[in-house]
């Protein structure tokens, strides 16, 4: 069900930017045509008046018939039935486009009735010096005309797609979205692919071990209480040792069982109202078992402070920051466990004399699997997943946990737990 609905969602998505990448392009397409005819109706108007202003001061009047002909995009000819300067046209020509806000470049030419052909203008450059501009241009005679001048804008195209910049920028963006989106679903596919194989790999990899594991306990554990093992003291301390690393590394594999299955499904928390203080000192007992050298001590105002949470996990938590702790130190183990009340907020730290972490990798410690690499990583057993776990129990509760050195040795572990009296 849940990969079903993740496909769901990925063709959803996929549907929705294509969908509106392709009303983006058909919206700049139309928004291009838009443009085309708003020059055109600029210069049509423009043209209109370059040549109401020649028929000024003359006896012919301005024909009834409109005069300004589009022959392509970017060609018009006007028709003006009377005689007119070069630099006058030139003049006009400026003016008009100018209070019409064209500002493309153009270029013009006369026809010649003595000469009976098309004498080429000028072409008016916005940009570039006159002397950049090419002057051979061709204009086509037209028939049935006697005086009239053609007007070229040759860089229209160019015009037209600078005015719409806004929309080719969006469009642009929209692009680099999509492909970032199917790059990132790319990745995670990737990502859990290589995660189902990893969880795979690890319960059938911690199911194998855990059946010869159970034997050699079963075994173990008949053997030591053989009368000749409990009477030679080395066989029956060699038998015991077999016996508490066995149950050791099955503490380890029912470990890794348990993260594995929650990357799958979350842990369910059974959450009750319990006294903290309690359950920090069965977990203190216990952890002394493992490191009987160990000094632990709670600091704390009041031993009444009440929580709601899971009673399992929470010892579970617990027990793996002072293990945490006490592993990474080079001399006695102290741990100081310190609560306190601070803006509805319950803290608890736990501050150890250990040898530290490293500033660039502590951010990495709540990480599955990742260990620190320093003197101690060698001598301590471990996959990296006890501060995982920790980060797991937290995550699930809303509470915060962070790691800090302390500023001569040791490192400090602050829990925040949202706390209300």
């Amino acid at each position: 069900m849940k990969i079903n609905k993740l496909n769901s969602i990925i063709i959803l998505g996929l549907v929705a930017i294509i969908s509106i990448l392709v009303a983006q392009l058909l919206w700049t397409k139309e928004a291009f045509t838009i443009e085309q005819k708003k020059l055109s109706q600029k210069a049509h108007i423009a043209l209109l008046e370059v040549a109401k202003k020649l028929y000024e001061g003359t006896n012919h009047e301005l024909p009834v018939q409109n005069p300004v002909q589009k022959i392509a995009n970017d060609y018009y000819i006007v028709n003006v039935d009377n005689e007119f300067e070069p630099d006058i046209l030139e003049f006009y020509l400026k003016t008009e486009f100018k209070k019409m806000n064209i500002t493309t470049d153009f270029e013009y030419a006369m026809y010649n009735c003595q000469s009976d052909e098309m004498i080429y203008g000028d072409y008016i450059s916005l940009s570039k010096k006159k002397a950049e501009c090419k002057k051979t241009v061709y204009f086509p005679k037209h028939k049935n005309l006697v005086y009239y001048f053609a007007v070229r804008f040759p860089n229209e195209t160019t015009y037209l797609f600078s005015s719409m910049r806004f929309w080719f920028i969006l469009s642009t963006a929209l692009i680099l979205i999509l492909l970032i989106y199917v790059y990132s679903i790319f990745t995670l596919l990737q990502h859990k692919k290589y995660s189902e194989l990893q969880r795979d790999f690890i319960n059938n990899m911690t199911h194998e071990f855990k059946t010869p594991l159970a034997s050699i306990l079963i075994a173990s554990k008949y053997l030591i209480e053989q009368k000749p093992i409990k009477e030679d003291k080395k066989l029956y301390t060699y038998t015991d040792i077999i016996i508490n690393q066995g149950n050791k590394l099955n503490g380890h594999i029912e470990k890794i069982l348990d993260i594995a299955k929650s990357d799958y499904t979350p842990l369910e928390l059974k959450k009750e109202s319990i006294l903290i203080v309690p359950i920090i000192e069965e977990a203190i007992e216990n952890i002394k078992l493992k490191y009987p050298e160990a000094s632990i001590n709670i600091e704390a105002v009041s031993n009444e402070y009440l929580i709601e949470t899971d009673i399992f996990h929470f010892g579970n938590l617990v027990y793996n920051l002072l293990d945490n702790a006490i592993k990474y130190c080079n001399e006695k183990p102290e741990v100081t466990i310190k609560i306190t009340e601070d803006n509805n907020c319950l803290k608890l730290e736990f501050t150890d004399n250990g040898i530290g972490i490293n500033p660039k990798k502590i951010s990495f410690i709540f990480d599955k699997f990742y260990r620190v690499q320093n003197e101690k990583s060698n001598e301590v057993n471990g996959f990296g997943l006890g501060l995982y776990y920790v980060k797991e129990i937290c995550s699930l509760q809303n509470w915060k946990i962070k790691a800090e050195n302390n500023p001569e040795k040791g490192v400090t572990l602050t829990l925040s737990i949202p706390y209300k009296k």
